[in-house]
């Protein structure tokens, strides 16, 4: 497999290695995962995370495994535990399945296909860049939620990719980082990559955004996702589904910000998302590179849903790398995919 970089995902000929998120923004450091046991914990520990960088690191890995000698029942069966690392994150189930098409084919096969699945997830980012970037006016205030950067892509991005796009056009004046509770994405990740970028900002915790809106404050929120239905529901980071109904009340245009790869046209709606219950030690405290605090009784309950689901009606434009559609249009979009 050829050298393959990325803001948070490297090949270099002898090893895969993953950017540890869940230090950042302190600690940068890369960690080597060359078998499916480390891939799944890194996974599931959100050390790599977001949605077409998990399938992509899968794809890779599998890749990395063909060249090392596993056999074609063994990849299969290393393909399969991989699926079921993340149950919402649709990017995943693609990218494995694109690579089960092509394991009898032989190692080079494999490889190929790896290797062109990384180079298709950052042409679809650049292209939603453009696509999104088009959309904003000069001097636009954007909010966004969760990270949807290089750091959770092959590519520049989804929703960020989008930001830093028009930044370097020059219509970017401010962007509102919400924090992300309960794992701070936000305040963590998506900062480090405004800063990265230059690109002018400010953290905000979550329960701030309509406060922002009802004072006039926002122009545009764009989110990414992590599975797009065929009616146009899609599941994001928990806490996006707030936004759309703040940015619905308050008339301030609500854009989705995804890759094809996120589209699930066999999933009829945002009921049938699966949706990841995790620990509820994310809620009762926070960890990271600056240590571990935990502020709630040790005896408390936590519900604690990883994505919540936005349903269609409160979303004013789905930005794909395709081209941009309302909500009519999405759904005729998928139907066609669904067709091919």
């Amino acid at each position: 497999m050829k050298a393959l970089f990325a803001t948070s995902l490297r090949y270099t000929g002898a090893v895969l290695e993953i950017l540890d998120q869940h230090l950042l923004p302190h600690q940068e450091v890369w960690l080597p995962c060359q078998t499916e046991d480390a891939l799944v914990a890194m996974i599931q520990k959100l050390q790599v995370r977001g949605a077409p960088l998990i399938g992509i690191s899968a794809a890779l890995l599998l890749a990395y495994l063909a060249e090392q000698g596993m056999t074609q029942t063994e990849l299969k069966a290393t393909a399969q535990r991989l699926r079921k690392a993340r149950p919402t994150a649709v990017n995943l189930m693609n990218n494995i399945d694109a690579m089960l098409a092509v394991i009898d084919q032989g190692v080079a096969a494999i490889v190929a296909r790896a290797e062109a699945l990384f180079a298709e997830d950052q042409s679809l980012c650049q292209s939603m860049a453009e696509q999104g970037a088009a959309l904003l006016a000069p001097g636009s205030r954007i909010l966004t939620h969760c990270n949807t950067g290089g750091l959770a892509t092959a590519g520049v991005g989804t929703a960020i990719g989008v930001i830093a796009e028009a930044h370097r056009q020059g219509k970017v004046a401010q962007v509102w980082v919400d924090e992300t509770r309960p794992l701070l994405q936000g305040g963590r990740l998506t900062a480090w990559e405004m800063q990265q970028l230059g690109v002018p900002y400010q953290i905000i915790t979550d329960s701030m955004a309509a406060l922002l809106m009802r004072d006039g404050q926002v122009d545009a929120v764009l989110v990414g996702a992590d599975r797009i239905a065929a009616n146009g529901d899609f599941a994001n980071k928990v806490g996006t589904y707030n936004l759309a109904v703040n940015a619905h009340f308050h008339q301030v245009p609500f854009y989705v910000v995804a890759p094809v790869t996120t589209v699930d046209s066999e999933c009829p709606g945002g009921q049938a998302i699966p949706i990841e219950q995790r620990s509820a030690a994310e809620v009762k405290g926070v960890s990271g590179s600056f240590g571990d605090v935990c502020w709630a009784p040790a005896e408390a309950q936590a519900f604690n849903p990883a994505f919540d689901v936005t349903p269609a009606a409160l979303v004013t434009g789905w930005i794909l790398d395709s081209g941009v559609y309302d909500a009519s249009g999405i759904e005729a979009f998928i139907a066609q995919m669904k067709r091919a």
